[in-house]
């Protein structure tokens, strides 16, 4: 078994966990493969260190010690690889509902998972697809203007149907994984991560019956930037991470990437006590 270990950039606070998960690691003859910046906030000594980019296609379980911003990160970096490598999560943010896992869980869950006793969530990726350059992404795609507090034009397809025209601030492209983040903040529904659906929502819309809608997962879905955006340039995010210009007249094809994205459970909490605990989801 070979665990690779990923922090948050310059997480000094994980410090002293990395220290003690390392001595930890030896003693039960795992090998480690540290991320290069990780190995960073460690004393120094002899260990096996890799680039970021490389070290999931070299270990059996990634162990990330950060937010969901870092576990994102990975999980592009892993499916776009189409790689099968399962990822256990533990928070050192502020929300963490991806990296649910909390501090004094760590080894118990590190346990299970290393074990074979822990329970692996299947996770939906999207893929995006522009000319024959394409990237994936396991929150949300998200089609917005580069500059200016200006709406862009964007025509719908979903398979062989035309859906709509939007005008708005942006679309938002959501995995069911994603609809709890920024699709849930403009206005977009849960959706629980077991459903192979994709939702698509607009922001702030600038005609108000513009809606969510949520799709089948196995749907071909087609943004053309508009004529009506004179020019100026659209912006394609993926989680947030990265992304690129679509010039008008070019389209963007989202789908279903071909491999889910695992993620490690490995305690007793289930989806519906995540949400209440990090959204406070049902409280009065």
């Amino acid at each position: 078994m070979r665990v690779g270990i990923v922090t948050k950039h310059d997480l000094t606070a994980a410090s002293e966990t990395l220290a003690t998960l390392e001595v930890w690691l030896r003693d039960r003859g795992i090998d480690a493969l540290w991320a290069a910046d990780s190995a960073k906030l460690m004393p120094v000594g002899d260990r096996h260190v890799v680039p970021r980019e490389s070290i999931a296609g070299e270990v059996d379980l990634v162990l990330i010690l950060g937010g969901d911003g870092t576990l994102l990160a990975l999980a592009d970096l892993i499916g776009q690889a189409e790689l099968d490598v399962p990822i256990l999560g533990v928070n050192f943010g502020s929300l963490g509902f991806l990296t649910e896992i909390t501090r004094p869980e760590l080894y118990t869950a590190l346990e299970m998972a290393l074990s074979g006793n822990a329970e692996h969530d299947q996770r939906m990726m999207l893929r995006g697809r522009v000319g024959g350059d394409s990237h994936v992404a396991l929150n949300d795609i998200v089609l917005t203007r580069t500059a200016l507090s200006r709406m862009v034009d964007l025509d719908v397809t979903v398979g062989d149907q035309y859906v709509t025209s939007v005008r708005s601030d942006g679309l938002i492209i959501a995995s069911p994984t994603g609809s709890t983040a920024y699709n849930l903040s403009a206005g977009g529904p849960v959706v629980h991560p077991a459903m192979d659906a994709i939702v698509l929502t607009p922001i702030a819309p600038h005609t108000l019956t513009h809606r969510p809608i949520v799709i089948p997962a196995e749907r071909e879905i087609r943004v053309r930037a508009a004529s009506g955006n004179a020019g100026a340039e659209i912006y394609v995010t993926f989680d947030g991470q990265h992304g690129f210009a679509l010039p008008e007249g070019d389209e963007i094809i989202v789908t279903r990437a071909q491999k889910p994205i695992r993620l490690v459970r490995a305690t007793a909490r289930n989806y519906f006590e995540v949400l209440r605990k990090k959204l406070k989801w049902g409280e009065r």
